[in-house]
């Protein structure tokens, strides 16, 4: 699907394409977000039941590989280096239904920003400002696409793939063992038996699907709340750009109009910013936690698959490794990108030719310099700010813990 071609007469058209410019941006990220009960109904009519349905099945399956891999793990296995390596199977675990669990408390503030995002599209008045917002939106569309394809290829190979290399074994007590993805504890149920194996292959590839779907959909959300408030920024800057000569005002309105428009429109963003941070906060941390941690994990796991030659194995690794690097990069891209942009409103207000305006509205410049001098952040847990710098500290910080894991264990 490609987004509607509109030339500059088609005003009217355009205005009433509005749906399909937001179903071009956001289709992804509803068809994975609706599919774990997330992404909010807009409107009245559609069934409230369903995601209610979406969340008691996702919770289930997410605890019934969670729970028995936790007591197989306490109780059942012995071997150090076993338990070592299924942590970090279990921290993912733990982080994806953590991470799930704050997308379903901040749903109200989801469906808030969603309902922003339709209001700016349907009011867009120029084609200049419908391209910039459709430039943006591809921006993040596009690295949801990206996402999605690391997340799910390396899940996906995890689940289905790399058990059949493990592959049926006969233990030292002459049974007959069969791959679980996730380890579950005997004395719940005999996994071995069929149909339990089957019943419990399928719910713990129903889990897989759910975590990787809470990965991928929450930098999917980052990325299109905040390329979003890109686009809007830019727009404020044309506008800025223009304010002297009002060029593109399709109405003839006089500067104080046009100035006193450009102001709703900066505080509109300030707004939404505000929002998509309070969103986002707890997800960002716990993707840097998260992703510190696992990725050091990762890292051990390609080295020490790498010095047994287990190639399937360490592809599945190197897959799962680049997605979760991949994941906090777009995170700190983003972050960065946000920054930026919203620090350039200041220095375009100082940019224009300024000393021809009235000093009524050179102070009311001042203050938008002022209010960018503090430009929108998208932080993880208000700790820390995201950015290119975040992500070098993150990489170094997995490096640290990998060079104490090879001290201590191999």
């Amino acid at each position: 699907m490609h987004p509607i071609t509109l030339n500059e007469s088609d005003c009217k058209a355009r205005n009433l394409k509005y749906k399909e410019d937001i179903a071009y941006v956001t289709k992804h990220n509803k068809w994975i977000l609706k599919s774990i009960g997330i992404w909010p109904s807009i409107f009245k009519d559609v069934s409230k039941f369903l995601p209610k349905i979406m969340f008691g099945l996702c919770n289930f399956v997410l605890f019934f590989a969670i729970i028995p891999c936790i007591l197989y793990i306490v109780i059942e296995e012995n071997d150090t280096m076993i338990r070592f390596k299924l942590f970090g199977l279990l921290s993912f675990c733990l982080v994806a239904l953590i991470k799930y669990w704050t997308l379903l408390y901040r749903k109200s503030r989801i469906k808030n920003c969603v309902e922003q995002i339709w209001i700016d599209w349907e009011q867009v008045e120029l084609y200049e400002d419908r391209e910039m917002m459709l430039k943006y939106g591809q921006m993040g569309r596009n690295l949801m696409i990206i996402c999605a394809m690391f997340t799910y290829t390396g899940g996906t190979i995890f689940h289905t793939i790399l058990q059949y290399k493990v592959g049926t074994f006969i233990d030292e007590y002459n049974r007959t063992i069969k791959p679980v993805i996730y380890p579950t504890y005997n004395g719940l149920f005999n996994v071995q038996r069929s149909p339990i194996y089957e019943f419990v292959y399928i719910l713990h590839c129903m889990c897989g699907y759910v975590m990787h779907s809470v990965t991928a959909g929450a930098c999917g959300l980052t990325a299109l709340f905040a390329t979003h408030a890109c686009g809007q920024i830019d727009i404020v800057i044309a506008r800025l750009n223009d304010l002297i000569h009002g060029k593109y005002s399709k109405e003839k309105i006089n500067l104080n109009a046009r100035f006193t428009k450009i102001i709703e429109h900066h505080l509109r963003i300030l707004r939404f910013s505000a929002t998509v941070q309070e969103v986002l906060q707890e997800l960002c941390f716990l993707e840097c936690i998260g992703s510190t941690f696992l990725i050091c994990l990762l890292e051990y796991y390609c080295i020490t698959d790498w010095e047994l030659n287990n190639t399937i194995s360490l592809t599945t690794y190197i897959i799962l490794l680049i997605s979760l690097i991949f994941n906090i990069f777009i995170l700190c891209y983003i972050g960065e990108l946000l920054m930026e942009k919203s620090s350039n409103i200041g220095l375009s207000c100082f940019m224009i030719d300024w000393y021809y305006l009235p000093s009524k509205t050179i102070r009311g410049l001042i203050l938008m310099i002022a209010i960018s001098s503090n430009p929108t952040k998208i932080s993880a847990g208000g700790i820390v700010d995201l950015s290119l710098s975040t992500f070098g500290n993150v990489l170094k910080t997995s490096f640290a813990y990998l060079n104490f894991f090879r001290t201590t264990i191999m």
